[in-house]
């Protein structure tokens, strides 16, 4: 059976006075809307619509080839946007599942456990629904005695005793998807607010005797629409308790995770620690039994298995097995450090390759180079790669030595096993297995204080 889905982000969302339009507000690092959009496939949905309006260049260039796109150019309701759909839509047969663009939290499973429902039960729309006790605002689910589904009652339409019931709709529905696209013609916008409802279409089908059922799911939660600031924040802690409950189960220790904030697409694996105050952020995969210490921000790179990284920052680099990194290091983008490396505290390494076991204890800038294996560098080491309009490049080889508070001009190469005097400036190649020496000769002169 084909399954589509349409997702509703045409909406401005002015109350988040933003510039940045809704559905784009990040949760976990991923923009609300990519959030559903990546949880309606991976439900298995194959063909998606996106309804765009304000700010559709932005959520184009987000969503990408993933899903093609229907403009509303005015916003005249959910029934008006989803028959927009139309002209991707009209002629498809099967499922169509219409969620919104603010509803970052409803799961996979979730959404796969709604569309199995509806198709079971041959219904021609089902309502995913939820239960709360604090049902103030939200649209009831009206059922008879046998239970089923009789309509939709908005907040402002319902009676006192209406308002007592704790079943809501969360806004998300199933149709079969030829018959949406019929009735969606049938709705007219006779109200208060002269708009097209799609729950309307709901009531079209009851008309004509058609089964209409509601979905109810167990977590309330997942229905929250993020209409503000204050929704955003809700979401963000509720989808950094999910995202840190899947990483515990499956083995990684988060001593406090309620003060550590792990991206929705972090990788991290089995007898991994993590102290509080760390990000772990993009796309970063963290490997097996790392220790990472309290107050780490890692974006967009991998750390391999046993390695440890304290209070340091790491962006779009690579840390090699058993590498230890901090604390107060940083490694900036295009850093790759080999296995049973050290980078020590207040180092720093930009666009830099260090091979197995090179050591950079403390206090020293590596940019735009290569480092051997086993080499090791001195306290206050700087490569000196730029001059003021181009990037050169320091290239150092294995088990060499470099002395403290030496300057690398580059571009020059160091040669296999050199030594570099501490203190010398280095402008021209060292050959292999020499010592370069590059400072002033030493001037005493005694008895200066007395003069």
């Amino acid at each position: 059976m084909n399954r589509q889905a349409i997702i509703l982000a045409a909406g401005k969302g002015t109350r988040m006075k933003s510039k940045l339009y809704k559905v784009l507000h990040p949760v976990c690092g991923k923009p609300m809307v990519k959030h559903v959009l990546d949880n309606v496939r991976k439900a298995g949905v194959t063909e998606v619509v996106t309804i765009v309006g304000h700010g559709a260049e932005q959520v184009k260039e987000v969503l990408g080839e993933e899903s093609r796109f229907s403009m509303q150019e005015e916003q005249l309701g959910t029934a008006h946007a989803v028959s927009m759909a139309k002209e991707h839509l009209g002629g498809q047969t099967g499922t169509t599942v219409i969620v919104c663009g603010d509803t970052p939290l409803i799961s996979e499973e979730t959404i796969s456990n709604f569309i199995a429902h509806h198709e079971k039960s041959g219904a021609k729309a089902t309502i995913l629904s939820a239960k709360t006790a604090q049902p103030f605002g939200c649209g009831r689910i009206i059922r008879d005695e046998h239970h089923n589904v009789v309509k939709i009652v908005e907040e402002k339409d319902a009676s006192i005793e209406e308002k007592l019931i704790t079943e809501i709709s969360s806004g998300t529905f199933c149709f079969d998807n030829a018959a949406l696209f019929e009735k969606l013609n049938q709705v007219d916008n006779n109200n208060a607010q002269g708009e097209y409802y799609l729950p309307d279409v709901i009531q079209l089908l009851q008309a004509e005797g058609e089964i209409v059922e509601a979905y109810i799911t167990e977590d309330f939660d997942e229905t929250l629409g993020v209409n503000d600031r204050v929704n955003l924040s809700k979401a963000e802690r509720l989808m950094r308790q999910r995202i840190n409950h899947h990483h515990m189960i499956n083995g990684v220790t988060i001593i406090d995770p309620d003060a550590t904030y792990i991206e929705s697409d972090v990788v991290i694996g089995a007898d991994t620690i993590i102290y509080p105050g760390t990000i772990l952020a993009g796309k970063t995969v963290i490997g097996e039994d790392v220790f990472i210490s309290a107050n780490c921000e890692i974006k967009d790179s991998t750390i391999g298995d046993r390695a440890e990284i304290k209070q340091s920052v790491v962006k779009e680099s690579i840390v090699g097995e058993e590498t230890a990194v901090g604390p107060y290091a940083q490694l900036r983008p295009g850093s790759d450090i080999g296995r049973a490396a050290k980078i020590g505290n207040f180092v720093e390494i930009k666009k830099a390759r260090l091979d197995d076991e090179a050591k950079v204890s403390h206090l020293s800038y590596i940019g735009d180079a290569t480092v051997g294996e086993r080499t090791n560098i001195g306290c206050g080491t700087i490569t000196v790669n730029y001059d003021g309009k181009n990037k050169f490049k320091t290239t150092i080889g294995k088990d060499a030595f470099i002395g403290c508070n030496s300057n690398l001009v580059a571009p020059v190469t160091i040669g296999d096993e050199s030594f570099i005097a501490a203190g010398s400036t280095i402008t021209d190649d060292v050959p292999a297995a020499s010592l370069a020496l590059g400072r002033a000769r030493q001037t005493t002169k005694e008895g200066y204080y007395k003069n």
